[in-house]
């Protein structure tokens, strides 16, 4: 059987290795490119994979350390997923949203409110986390027009977010170098603080930290005034800016200023929900949060189809339907939304998880957490932080000031390079490597990965000593 899916697996791999790498060179424009290599680049070519691990196009096994994008949640290869993908294809493929539905979708949309907090009732499917911030942010606009508030339309981020690369979910970014040479609706954006614990003043405490970043953001509310803020946008854990886990009822008191000032609460799972930190989603069970709507996509697929949504409070909808303009229009909807095949694979997916993953990573969480936390012990290692199955390891030149090691941006980039060659994919992310595998990993396979990590970040120590760009 397993030789037979290997067989299976190599034949959709074509042309050959060598010519994908030329014909993407020749016609391929990669995600996030420089305009110096833009059209004329080639990524690293994988083949296949098979549970936490990948192979590359030179038939090196790696541990697939970021799980894709944050999403292989249930691991590579699922037959169980593809078996489902064929028959719903075969059953039906697609059909119009527009005028005419689905069952997987309808089903689907039941077991996710189920699993959601408070009043979270229903869902827009979307294909993917930046059409799904992008619908909780329109809702958020069509719900107050048609109360009659058609001046509550900004929207408060932070430093740090990321929320997607649509026109207005990416003008909530709040990392500088995905806005450098970008346009945005910086009109219609409020951007506060990142809540960073590492990065607060050296002399300021954890509590006084989050009195701080709660004071900035009722502050802000009073300034602008509460009739022009629509919502506030949130991961509950800032992934993409590095894993930052907020202190401790930061969350919490963030949500109670936006109910006592009808702003909307926007909690964007599209990382840590269906599993990411051991629930389907973490805003209630991890974080005790009772949000307007939730975002989510990645984990809700495991990555083997695009999917994505926003699930919304049952509250807000009666409210519109109670409404005096019963005619009005949400005029948004997607071709691909509640498509049957993703919806039937979020459905066996969301099994799986329920079936004893979510189980296996909460067990497993401590122990990644703290085989990774060893690696504080590098000189060039200033803070291991993370939460469930979701990691960063953080670079500086000295732990005292906290550099970022401005004299070498490539540092995270360093240490993926000699990580790959020693069997792990990292996902580097200038100064920082992050990681969150596949939930499956097991104990042993953690032990492998810390190891490679380990040795990855002690040859980049020796690289920048050998350079002079760093002593260490």
């Amino acid at each position: 059987m397993a030789a037979a899916r290997e067989i299976k697996a190599r034949e959709v791999v074509e042309p050959g290795d060598d010519d994908a790498v030329e014909l993407a060179k020749r016609h391929l424009v990669q995600p996030w490119p420089y305009a110096g290599s833009v059209g004329a680049e080639a990524r690293a070519l994988i083949g296949e994979g098979e549970g936490i691990y990948i192979t590359d196009a030179s038939g090196k096994r790696l541990i697939d350390g970021p799980a894709g994008m944050w999403c292989i949640n249930v691991g590579h290869r699922r037959e169980e997923l593809a078996r489902v993908m064929y028959d719903q294809a075969m059953a039906l493929s697609y059909n119009t949203p527009w005028y005419t539905m689905n069952a997987p979708s309808a089903e689907l949309a039941r077991r996710i409110a189920d699993a959601a907090p408070g009043d979270l009732s229903h869902t827009f499917f979307t294909t993917g986390g930046s059409s799904a911030v992008e619908t909780a942010l329109r809702f958020m606009q069509f719900y107050n027009n048609v109360r009659g508030r058609p001046e509550k339309k900004l929207i408060i981020s932070r430093g740090g977010a990321y929320h997607g690369s649509t026109y207005l979910s990416a003008s909530l970014n709040g990392r500088p170098r995905d806005r450098h040479w970008m346009d945005g609706a910086d009109e219609l954006v409020i951007k506060l603080s990142s809540p960073d614990p590492f990065r607060r003043p050296k002399e300021m405490s954890i509590d006084a930290f989050t009195d701080f970043l709660v004071d900035q953001f009722r502050d802000t509310v009073a300034r602008v005034g509460a009739g022009r803020i629509g919502a506030f946008v949130g991961e509950p854990v800032q992934a993409s800016g590095g894993v930052v886990v907020p202190p401790d009822g930061y969350l919490k008191r963030i949500r109670e200023i936006c109910r006592e000032n009808e702003i909307l609460y926007v909690s964007d799972e599209v990382v840590t929900g269906f599993g990411r930190l051991g629930h389907v989603f973490a805003s209630g069970d991890v974080f005790g949060l009772d949000p307007d709507m939730i975002t989510f996509a990645k984990g809700v697929t495991s990555g083997y189809f695009p999917l994505g949504g926003v699930i919304i409070s049952e509250r807000l909808l009666e409210e519109l339907r109670r409404s005096n303009h019963p005619d009005a229009l949400f005029g948004h909807g997607l071709t691909y939304t509640s498509h049957p095949i993703g919806c039937a694979v979020a459905l066996k997916n969301l099994d799986l998880l329920e079936e004893g993953v979510l189980q296996h990573a909460r067990e497993i969480a401590p122990y990644f957490q703290a085989r990774l936390k060893t690696l504080e012990e590098l000189p060039l290692v200033g803070e291991v932080r993370g939460a469930g199955l979701m990691a960063c390891v953080e670079c500086v030149a000295d732990r005292e000031s906290k550099d970022p090691l401005q004299l070498d941006k490539d540092v995270g980039k360093r240490i993926d390079a000699h990580c790959h060659e020693l069997g792990l994919l990292v996902r580097p992310l200038i100064n920082m490597c992050v990681m969150s595998p596949p939930l499956i990993i097991s104990r042993e396979q953690i032990d492998d990965m810390v190891a490679i990590l380990r040795e990855g970040i002690s040859r980049t120590m020796d690289d920048l000593r050998k350079e002079g760009v760093w002593r260490g």
